[in-house]
């Protein structure tokens, strides 16, 4: 990938739902949907140095690692005709293991 978050940011690939939302005989469009709060690291930026024996950004989260981010946190781009989402270390509640 030829994109590199700065600082303690990370872009993340969300992973979306594989079932279609219905209710009843009513489908939901994708509009309506909530966004996903789930996705994949694809890259890293660089560690900022902390003030009293912090952890480092690296030492936390590692590329493939599946995160859980906040509903409204980060910005969407698309990048080649893929959809990716660059967070801030603030924006990542949770590591999935």
């Amino acid at each position: 990938m030829n994109l590199k978050p700065l600082d303690e940011r990370a872009i993340i690939k969300p992973l979306e739902d594989e079932e279609e939302k219905k209710i009843g005989s009513i489908i939901i469009p994708d509009t309506a949907k909530e966004r996903p709060q789930m996705g994949e690291v694809v890259a890293m930026g660089d560690d900022v140095p902390k003030k009293e024996g912090g952890k480092l950004f690296s030492e936390v989260l590692k590329t493939g690692d599946r995160v859980v981010y906040s509903k409204y946190g980060g910005t969407e781009i698309e990048f080649e005709n893929e959809k990716y989402l660059i967070v801030s270390r603030g924006d990542i509640l949770a590591i999935v293991k």
